[in-house]
């Protein structure tokens, strides 16, 4: 089945063009921009990890490694479009346009976090796994019904296919043809099980034949391979041409979250082998004359103030309330809950 879904990319490890049909599309503009969000989710990941070091913010899920595909993807939406992320989406979330204090909140265990940015269609992360794969294509199909051109898209991981949410909102797309991109990031572990001991297929596209779905096979790390398959999965989608199934191929450089030791479960050397993303991307625009030094600095030193801008907002909150704890679940507080509730305030003294 690898022969059947190769890999395909259009710059390669070191950022040479391999696909000569998209040479005039890989434009100054679009690299620089690829390049901007790509360099500030970075920035933010690596701040968030340093800050649930120091004890101020949870738990966290990193997604250094996986820039290409999240950036690259939700760059080819609109605004008017749907995206149904996973807890590890964030990059994608960010450059779709979330509010990035909002983003900082959910990973601090705030409410306020999973409140949607104004006029974006983004669903709050979905921690269990695979859960929002028939949420996104139901929105799709809702979509559909009220006869709009919106899409949706569904971010999730290699572990989430062997769920059966996964096959069920496959099996749905197909039948209804809803405009939904079904997105994975195949970074080959699922937690800590490689993808050789949770599945025997010998790749993720081959898995949308069964629903008679087109899939796509890509080089995950590859921006411009990501951004210019998911516009042509998105153009399907808007004409009526049904689902489509994406697997980008990448590799995470860190942990599944801050509590979790990759060390124990995967050679972490060889994870420093693989081409970085960003790295691959300077590496086109330097061949290309399109890098300029003074530019990507001030780009960088911006996303920095951002990024310190950002935490020093988030930090300013007033503390929780308590009602958080108990108050978004049930219409009414079951007994057992209220008594808890009541306890609790009790002990502060409140």
């Amino acid at each position: 089945m690898e022969s059947q879904f190769p890999i395909q990319r259009i710059i390669d490890d070191a950022g040479h063009i391999v696909d000569e049909t998209k040479r005039d599309a890989l434009t100054k503009e679009l690299a620089l921009q690829l390049f901007t969000h790509m360099n500030r989710i970075r920035t933010f990941d690596r701040k968030a990890i340093n800050l649930q070091r120091q004890g101020r913010l949870g738990t966290y899920a990193p997604f250094e490694g996986q820039e290409a595909a999240q950036v690259g993807s939700a760059l080819a939406l609109n605004d008017t479009d749907w995206i149904f992320p996973t807890y590890r989406d964030h990059g994608a979330t960010l450059t779709f346009g979330a509010d990035m204090v909002r983003t900082l909140l959910y990973w601090n265990g705030r409410v306020e976090g999973c409140v949607p940015t104004d006029d974006l269609h983004i669903f709050p992360p979905a921690v269990p796994i695979a859960t929002q794969i028939p949420h996104a294509v139901g929105a799709a199909w809702a979509e559909k019904r009220k006869g709009t051109t919106a899409v949706s898209v569904a971010y999730f991981g290699d572990g989430a296919t062997s769920e059966g949410d996964f096959h069920e909102g496959m099996n749905f797309a197909s039948v209804f043809q809803a405009p939904v991109i079904l997105f994975n990031q195949n970074n080959g572990y699922a937690i800590s099980v490689p993808i050789q001991k949770q599945m025997h297929s010998e790749t993720i596209a081959q898995k949308a034949l069964a629903y008679g779905m087109p899939s796509v096979r890509i080089d995950g790390n590859d921006a411009f391979a990501v951004y210019f398959t998911m516009q042509e999965a998105v153009a399907r989608a808007r004409n009526g041409q049904g689902p489509t199934l994406i697997e980008a191929v990448t590799w995470r450089f860190g942990a599944h979250t801050t509590a979790d030791d990759p060390s124990k479960y995967r050679d972490q050397e060889r994870s420093r082998d693989r081409v970085d993303p960003l790295t691959r991307l300077e590496q086109f625009m330097r061949e290309q004359g399109f890098y300029d030094d003074t530019e990507i600095d001030a780009i960088r030193a911006r996303h920095q103030m951002e990024v310190e801008e950002a935490v020093k907002a988030m930090e300013a909150f007033k503390p929780p309330a308590i009602d958080d704890l108990f108050d978004h679940t049930y219409a009414t507080l079951p007994a057992d809950v209220a008594r808890q509730k009541a306890d609790y305030l009790t002990a502060r003294g409140n």
